[in-house]
């Protein structure tokens, strides 16, 4: 059986999965119980996951009625759940957004070393979608509006943003409102491809596929995007090749998609709210702010008028 075959089939299989909604709303009630809210995705469903979990960080006042699903990077071998994970949520909640943490499946630090795992695409991808509609069936419980609720990622976190965005043609209860791509890992094909990530999300020598390469590359499906994109890099980046946002930004400008990208001269790779992030989050939130995403008026992708991109 072929990889991209594979691939589909499971995808098919998730898509066919019903919700279970009121299961899905139990179990985020019996979170809210708990002094730290750390939902299990899939518990109660056949999926093999339940180390996939959403932990939510509400922000103390001042509350904006969004909600940001946090994917940090790694590269997809790991995750960096603190620095790209806790420390972002609370700068998130700091304005006023909810937020929740999502650990996803990976291919697992071993995977680095041995090129082979149980854990790859789709099966993160999944993990989002999944979260996505999980979170607007619980929009009355943590008090978001469920028109209001987008992914936000870092590094191979930002490819993984992207996807949710681009691929598999589903209900808008699995698609985001909006997206922040952080310092992205953009394609997975050519000289700028970061071959760490590839390898993470294509173990067991899927990688050397140029077509499955190219389907997963985020500049390739920008036409897909219905929701607005934000974008940041530094130019001296020295993980992820700063060439991947351009090639989005650019996707992004020639689809005629609403986007704001922001290039740092400077700032390197992986500093998630730590370095320059009064500069990138104040400057997120103000364009959440534009977007009128972070107003008590529900704005969807779908009624989004066209503009600049710089907007």
């Amino acid at each position: 059986m072929s990889s991209i075959f594979m691939m589909r089939k499971m995808k098919t299989n998730f898509n066919s999965r019903p919700m279970a909604l009121c299961v899905v709303v139990m179990l985020i009630m019996w979170a809210t119980c708990s002094a730290q809210q750390v939902i299990h995705i899939w518990h109660g469903t056949d999926v093999d996951a339940e180390g996939v979990t959403l932990t939510v960080y509400e922000p103390v006042r001042n509350a904006t009625g969004t909600a940001v699903i946090v994917c940090p990077g790694g590269s997809y071998h790991w995750l960096d759940e603190r620095g790209e994970g806790e420390t972002v949520a609370r700068a998130l909640n700091r304005h006023g957004l909810t937020a929740m943490v999502l650990r996803y499946r990976v291919a697992g630090k071993l995977a680095f070393a041995t090129r082979r795992s149980s854990q790859h695409y789709p099966m993160m991808l999944a993990d989002v979608k999944r979260s996505l509609a999980l979170v607007r069936a619980g929009a009355s419980i943590w008090h978001i509006d469920p028109t209001r609720v987008g992914v936000m990622g870092f590094s191979a976190g930002g490819h993984l943003a992207l996807m949710s965005a681009e691929l598999w043609n589903d209900s808008v209860d699995f698609k985001p409102n909006f997206v922040a791509a952080i310092y992205p890992v953009v394609t997975l094909s050519g000289r700028y491809a970061h071959g760490r990530s590839r390898r993470g999300l294509l173990p067991n020598g899927w990688w050397h596929e140029q077509t499955l390469c190219d389907s997963l590359s985020m500049e390739r499906h920008a036409s897909n995007i219905a929701c607005p994109i934000y974008l940041l890099n530094c130019l001296d980046d020295p993980v992820v090749d700063y060439h991947n946002s351009e090639m989005m930004d650019s996707a992004l400008t020639a689809t005629g998609k609403p986007h704001r990208y922001m290039q740092l001269t400077s700032g390197g790779h992986g500093f998630g709210a730590g370095a320059n992030d009064d500069i990138w989050i104040n400057d997120f939130v103000a364009w959440l702010s534009q977007n009128g995403l972070v107003t008590r008026r529900a704005t969807t992708c779908a009624n989004l008028e066209k503009q600049d991109h710089s907007n």
